[in-house]
């Protein structure tokens, strides 16, 4: 087994799942000011000092995506955060791309920027300790979109940076996000998700990106936000699978679901009947920002000098979906 094989293996073993704590340092200061804490790097450092040293991170997280910012920071007792998250027995992961710019061509859509740089980008962080990336990509779906031009873009920028991020040794998540946004169908999500992946798999071969060194983060199949008519969760959990089923081919280790704007406790219920149902070699696992920190984080706010408890539901939410992983998780276990 290659190295990198191994690394995306450890990081979703047994019902462990990945922390999005890579939010910039815009979209933290607008989660702080909706909880009334003022947006330093004092306080973005404490709220995820308190996450990355909770128990929870030993049985449950087997890797943390972080931001620039916070991997070159050092913790209260002095080390850099990728030790902390080392000593914990989980894996430091980094954000490398500069965010979603306007698609020339196409205004209305998105493409990812960050690739020029990157690969001296990519040396630091491995030096700094990173062991795996992460680069997403966004897609609009309504009926003109996702455009061919948004489909193809993405996808060969997603190959891009996979490809760097192997010659640098590290395992890169492969996100290729269709948002949730808008009144489209369950099966419009379905039918638009499974061209964005198959062309997302098709560049990172022609890229020779070896497949069994990614990680997926994929959306789960879900109605449009605005859509009046939404499905079952079970029926989410259905398509889900087959959409993938038919777009991953079977080398890939991992999927690690993005919560993308479901709830807490959707996220977990939809992971859990995906799991209950999973009949693939794929390990289906969480890559969750929000849908894991959401609750820890109102808490904290309220006296962020009580890290007990800050934790304390922190490591809920974890052991929650690390079940759901397994498909093990029930609504009786929530109380």
């Amino acid at each position: 087994m290659s190295e990198l094989n191994n690394i995306a293996l450890k990081i979703l073993q047994k019902g462990k799942g990945i922390l999005a704590a890579d939010e910039s340092t815009g979209t933290m200061t607008k989660r702080l000011d909706s909880v009334n804490v003022q947006s330093t790097p004092e306080n973005r450092l404490l709220f995820r000092e308190i996450l990355f040293s909770a128990s929870c991170m030993t049985e449950c997280i087997g890797g943390v995506i972080l931001y620039d910012e916070t991997i070159k920071q050092q913790t209260s007792k002095k080390n850099l955060i990728p030790e902390l998250i080392l000593n914990m027995g989980s894996a430091p992961g980094i954000k490398v791309d500069t965010g979603a710019k306007i698609l020339a061509g196409s205004p209305e859509e998105k493409i990812t920027e960050g690739l020029d740089g990157l690969r001296e980008r990519l040396k630091e962080y491995y030096r700094i300790g990173a062991k795996f990336t992460k680069w997403r990509g966004v897609y609009n779906i309504s009926k003109s979109y996702p455009s061919k031009l948004s489909i193809h873009s993405n996808a060969h920028a997603l190959a891009r940076y996979s490809a760097l991020v192997q010659e640098c040794n590290m395992v890169p998540i492969v996100e290729p996000e269709v948002l949730m946004d808008g009144d489209h169908s369950a099966k419009d999500c379905f039918s638009k998700t499974s061209e964005v992946i198959k062309k997302c798999f098709e560049e990172l071969i022609l890229h020779k990106v070896d497949l069994k060194g990614i990680i997926l983060k994929p959306n789960m199949i879900l109605a449009g936000n605005k859509c009046k008519d939404k499905i079952s969760k079970e029926e989410v959990a259905k398509l889900t699978l087959e959409c993938l089923k038919n777009s991953v081919p079977s080398e890939v280790p991992g999927i690690a679901f993005l919560s993308g704007g479901q709830s807490e406790l959707e996220a977990t219920e939809n992971l859990n009947l995906i799991n209950k149902i999973n009949d693939t070699s794929f390990i289906m696992s969480f890559s969750y920002g929000r849908a894991l920190q959401q609750s820890a984080l109102k808490f904290w706010s309220k006296d962020t000098k009580n890290i007990e408890g800050t934790q304390k539901i922190f490591n809920h939410r974890a052991k929650m979906n690390t079940l759901a992983a397994q498909g093990k998780w029930s609504k009786d276990l929530e109380n």
